[in-house]
């Protein structure tokens, strides 16, 4: 039988996601064989040759050259996706295998699903996208790129989440809303109305309390 070869993945980052994503590449490697991980690229040069869950941290950004085949996948601390000499023809994607993804779903780069999620049908999500475990994107969601969504976030179906939202653990968006641009919602808020941009919402009903600056 033929071996299958390993394609080289690089965690961007050191922080506590970025140290449980390196259990998500266990446990897709379980299911099938996907990834050989090399380690963790880092913003703290003081951190280079450690070893942090298994994995060592390889150094910083300027070690990438080094591994111009690798995947690379951020996870959602540190402000990678802003980072302009990030090689974004690299970048992968990191889906835990228990993730129902519908097969007309649409999920871009550089996006990072924990276990327990859902993604349903016609569902279309950007990329940079970090979606803690138990979150729900439902049917004809769209999803814009940088948004965060903590533990156990629903999404009813056809909502549009706009770019750099963060959606707070156990909050609840109402089916045909819109979450305006860099908006914060908050711990199990539950949102009835759509929301404007730069917003910080609360409550159930989610009412904003105040700007998102």
């Amino acid at each position: 039988m033929k071996q299958r070869v390993l394609r080289e993945l690089l965690i961007l980052g050191t922080g506590v996601h970025a140290l449980e994503m390196a259990e998500i590449v266990e446990r897709v490697n379980r299911a099938q064989p996907t990834w050989n991980l090399l380690g963790y690229i880092t913003l703290d040069e003081k951190q280079a040759g450690q070893s942090l869950n298994g994995a060592p941290v390889l150094g910083t950004m300027a070690v990438l050259k080094k591994y111009p085949l690798a995947g690379l996948v951020p996870c959602n601390e540190g402000g990678w996706k802003t980072m302009p000499d990030l090689p974004r023809q690299q970048l992968v994607s990191l889906i835990d295998p228990s993730v129902f993804v519908s097969r007309t779903a649409q999920i871009g780069a550089g996006c990072v699903f924990y276990p327990g999620c859902y993604i349903g049908l016609n569902a279309k999500v950007g990329d940079f996208v970090f979606c803690l475990g138990g979150s729900v994107i439902n049917h004809d969601d769209v999803v814009e790129d940088g948004v965060v969504l903590c533990s156990a976030v629903t999404l009813a179906g056809s909502v549009h989440v706009k770019p750099d939202c963060y959606l707070g653990q156990s909050c609840t968006i109402r089916q045909f809303l819109t979450i305006g641009r860099h908006s914060l919602i908050g711990m199990g808020a539950v949102v009835v109305k759509n929301v404007p941009p730069d917003s910080v919402m609360a409550g159930n009903p989610a009412r904003k309390i105040r700007e998102n600056v």
